[in-house]
């Protein structure tokens, strides 16, 4: 945070006056302990009524003008007015919290993603395109339906490949050789826009729009992402996947939904089909149509979801609204176990030690009977834990060294600082740059 201004007292200082009043109004007079986030998009801060919003985007200014997405804080306020103000982070390699003034996840191995996104097609070489792909029908078409579009040359679809680093699909070249779907071709008519909207099905990107939705197009939190899993079933249309290097994005249904043609179908699918993937979800997508020409001619796929069931068996639940044991969520095919709310004596690992596929392990502080079962979950790649179980495995130099992700869960009005400091320690032992922590000193004045 090199940015003189995010470092500055007064930057802070009108924020910190609204938190203090809120706090005056809730209890008595004294010293004032808060803690908060502030982000470029949001803040999450301890305040019922409706802070100005000036006071916050003073900060969120800095915060653009340091290159820095948030930071999390803590403030001591004496009465006379006299404050500490204590600036957490960021760090290259700790996730931003959600919601809470605590840190995200840990990431303890540079570049690391979880293990879903590191999942590639499988090959099912006998997929072929849908009888319905019908290329001259397709053209006329939309030729009919687009009479005065401008379509893209051969040279611009070329380039469009060249980019790619993958060739076009018969169909989706026929697409672009009838509109090259620039804004500008339409010269502000939104009623030629909503033409093409209707004539193709979907807001048609451009050739410099279209891209790759690989898994890197899907971004997803550590602490989401691990307790993912993909799975294809064997009557799948289309693969289980966060991402392909066979799907194309050429579209949007105007909702934030991508629309891509399918060149690793799963095992009944066809090759150009058309799917769906969500901006709600993170893994899979569903079937639109079995081609283009039939998105076109609007005969859409009859078989919804596309990819099959992907949590249960592979990612389990233990709490009181879920399984009751670890014993059954136990068996070869698990992946990832999350405890959760747990009303009954603490629960031993015994069951899943061994597990040959057993990734992410998420428990709610006060679940484990022993922590130090931990160190036998040899594959672990994620854990996420409460601040006194990270204290056991620690002290006992028992944290697994197969993580590349890790994260503390906290629960009630726990200490930013003292979580910080055990974040701290968890990185340490993976030599990653810690939570940096940079003291401000200032004076709000007497409260009014």
């Amino acid at each position: 945070m090199a940015d003189a201004s995010l470092n500055d007292f007064a930057t802070w200082a009108p924020v910190l006056r609204s938190l203090r009043a809120e706090r005056a109004r809730r209890s008595a007079a004294g010293s004032v302990r808060v803690a908060g986030r502030v982000g470029r998009g949001g803040w999450s801060l301890a305040f019922t009524g409706r802070i100005p919003p000036g006071r916050v985007k003073r900060v969120q200014s800095a915060l653009a003008d340091a290159g820095v997405d948030d930071v999390s804080f803590t403030a001591d306020m004496a009465p006379t007015g006299r404050t500490t103000l204590r600036l957490l982070g960021p760090s290259p390699a700790v996730e931003p919290g959600i919601g809470t003034p605590h840190p995200g996840a840990l990431i303890l191995v540079e570049g690391s993603v979880a293990a879903p996104w590191r999942r590639l097609p499988e090959p099912f070489p006998g997929a072929a395109p849908a009888p319905s792909a019908d290329l001259e029908l397709l053209e006329r078409t939309l030729r009919e339906r687009l009479p005065h579009a401008i379509g893209a040359t051969e040279e611009e679809i070329a380039a469009a490949e060249a980019r790619l680093g993958v060739a076009l699909p018969d169909e989706l070249k026929v697409l672009y050789r009838v509109t090259r779907a620039r804004w500008e071709d339409l010269e502000g008519d939104h009623e030629a826009a909503r033409d093409a909207f209707m004539a193709v099905g979907c807001e048609l990107f451009d050739l410099d729009g279209l891209h790759v939705a690989d898994a890197a197009s899907r971004h997803c939190l550590w602490r989401f992402a691990a307790m993912e899993a993909v799975t294809t079933s064997p009557d799948a249309v289309v693969q289980g996947l966060v991402g392909s290097p066979g799907w194309i994005a050429f579209g949007d249904n105007g909702g934030g939904d991508r629309l891509a043609v399918d060149l690793t179908p799963g095992p009944r699918g066809h090759r150009g089909q058309i799917i769906m993937l969500s901006h709600e979800e993170s893994v899979g997508a569903g079937l639109v149509a079995d081609s283009l020409t039939d998105l076109v001619l609007g005969r859409f796929g009859a078989q919804p979801g596309g990819s099959g069931a992907r949590r249960p068996p592979a990612v389990a639940r233990v709490n009181v609204a879920s399984l009751k044991s670890v014993e059954a969520a136990a068996h070869p095919g698990l992946e990832a176990l999350s405890i959760g709310v747990w009303d009954d004596a603490p629960l031993s690992l015994a069951p899943v030690i061994g597990l040959p596929r057993l990734r992410t392990l998420t428990a709610y502080p006060g679940t484990l009977a022993d922590p130090l079962e931990i160190a036998e979950l040899t594959g672990l790649e994620y854990l996420e834990l409460g601040p006194q179980e990270w204290r056991i495995l620690l002290d006992a130099g028992a944290v697994p060294r197969s993580l590349s992700a890790a994260a503390i869960e906290v629960h009630g009005d726990q200490d930013p600082l003292a979580i910080v400091a055990l974040a701290n320690e968890i990185l340490g032992l993976w030599g990653r740059p810690r939570i940096v922590q940079t003291v401000l000193e200032g004076d709000l004045g007497p409260l009014a």
